[in-house]
């Protein structure tokens, strides 16, 4: 499993890296956040404005996750504060994902082919980590059917039946 530390490295790299002209005007933290279906991470400011924090899905603590995935979503959400979103900075877009505005800050950072590659793994690979992630629990075809037989009284009543 890799550890908060880990995550922390990752994005001194990037902010060392393609992201080195970016002005952090506030303090900036990363950390793990829970297991998630669609999120791969996310940007938040607190309303104080000191501190934007960026939360990183938790499945992608697994070592089975290629870190490239890790690094392009940590370059999104550093996109989205460069952008003025969740940070100080101005805005610079109307909204968040106008446009293809993050597909073209990768280009212009040099993160094409990360994002080639993360889009090419989410395609292929991103519902079998769900299907082992998230599995589908059968639903019970007793408790199905009991639901289904109430038919008299109230609808007060038929919930209090099955409920009891």
């Amino acid at each position: 499993m890799r550890s908060a530390l880990w995550l922390e490295s990752e994005l001194e790299k990037l902010l060392k890296g393609p992201f080195s002209d970016l002005s952090i005007v506030n303090r900036l933290e990363v950390h793990w956040g829970r297991k998630a279906q669609r999120r791969f991470g996310s940007i938040k400011m607190r309303r104080d404005k000191k501190v934007s924090s960026i939360t990183i899905n938790g499945l992608f603590r697994d070592e089975a996750i290629p870190e490239q995935i890790v690094q392009a979503t940590l370059a999104h959400e550093l996109s989205h504060y460069a952008h003025g979103f969740s940070s100080p900075l101005p805005r610079k877009y109307k909204s968040p994902h106008a446009g293809g505005v993050i597909e073209r800050e990768f280009k212009k950072r040099g993160l094409s082919l990360l994002s080639a590659y993360e889009r090419q793994w989410t395609k292929n690979h991103w519902p079998q980590v769900l299907t082992l992630a998230f599995p589908r629990k059968a639903r019970s075809l007793r408790t199905f059917r009991k639901a289904s037989t109430v038919r008299s009284g109230s609808v007060l009543d038929s919930l209090f039946k099955l409920f009891t």
